[in-house]
């Protein structure tokens, strides 16, 4: 994954490696972790018994191996198509699919869809960042406790 903030470095070649063998080893190592998203539809009236759901199928995922973090964002009017956003962050997309395929939570996942009075429409996908762009505030060195 290459930002705006991080840039390629050349690779190596064999023979610029051998005859510099103190030198730094410039290789690119791709980046393997994976950004998960879920957007959902839900009428905003049944938000609450929804979150109450996803905290616990949220909680289970995040005791498996490769789980980074998980953030699931509330649109602040209830207009919004997508009232909620889930981005989570994993290691690897192989840890996230052997996540997703723990028992217990795709018994929970159906529990959830069956028993919610609303329709919920879930839009899931795996993503990598394609441009990314840090702001002045997340250079600023942080106010110091006192």
């Amino acid at each position: 994954m290459t930002t705006a903030s991080q840039q390629p470095t050349p690779e190596t070649s064999p023979a610029s490696a051998s005859d510099a063998p103190d030198m730094p080893d410039t290789s690119v190592t791709p980046d393997t972790s994976v950004t998960f998203i879920n957007v959902f539809e839900i009428d905003a009236e049944h938000l609450d018994g929804f979150l109450a759901h996803w905290q616990e199928r949220a909680a289970l995922m995040s005791t498996k191996p490769g789980f980074l973090d998980s953030r699931l964002h509330r649109a602040r009017s209830s207009q919004t198509r997508f009232q909620l956003v889930n981005v989570s962050h994993w290691a690897s997309e192989e840890e996230y699919a052997a996540a997703g395929a723990d028992p217990e939570f795709q018994r929970r996942t159906k529990a959830a869809s069956e028993s919610t009075q609303a329709p919920v429409v879930p839009n899931p996908g795996l993503y990598d960042v394609a441009v990314e762009f840090v702001g002045p505030a997340a250079s600023r060195p942080a106010a110091s406790q006192g």
